[in-house]
């Protein structure tokens, strides 16, 4: 079976796993306990999750959160992640691609994100893909401090 990306439900056990995955990386990766976020806001009708699956197993996931000011139709990307052992596949162009066709069908106009420096290959991937760095998120919406922050129109 090949590779697959799916809009799930971030409460399944699938979504949620990778969800989960995620941030343990993240953890790690900044020497922090807890991240500040909550599982609905993955949900709609505000945000939105996709789940690549490779022969029915688990290999990789993204979110999308509603930000700012709902009449700009703006949205935030989070929780971009990919198996290692299955990174430098395609997995995470093909799950970044699944995320736009998504919120492009749930109304928003564009998107942001965030990654930090102990991130240097989601940086990489990032402006390969198209997305551009800017110096702020918009009013409403509270990017970490010391954050790399980037935009993409839909």
């Amino acid at each position: 079976m090949p590779l697959t990306v799916e809009r799930e439900p971030v409460t399944g056990y699938g979504a949620r796993s990778l969800y989960l995955a995620a941030l343990d990386e993240l953890a790690r990766r900044y020497e922090r306990t807890t991240l500040r976020e909550a599982l609905e806001e993955y949900e709609p009708p505000g945000g939105l999750f996709v789940v690549a699956r490779d022969d029915g197993a688990l290999v990789g996931g993204a979110g999308v959160r509603s930000i700012g000011d709902p009449d700009d139709a703006l949205g935030e990307v989070k929780r971009l992640w990919v198996r290692p052992d299955r990174r430098r596949h395609g997995v995470a162009t093909r799950l970044m691609a699944a995320v736009e066709d998504c919120a492009r069908d749930a109304g928003l106009a564009r998107l942001y994100l965030e990654t930090g420096p102990r991130q240097p290959e989601a940086i990489a991937f990032y402006r390969r893909e198209g997305w551009v760095e800017v110096a702020a998120y918009p009013e409403g919406a509270t990017p970490h401090p010391n954050s790399l922050l980037f935009t993409k129109p839909l």
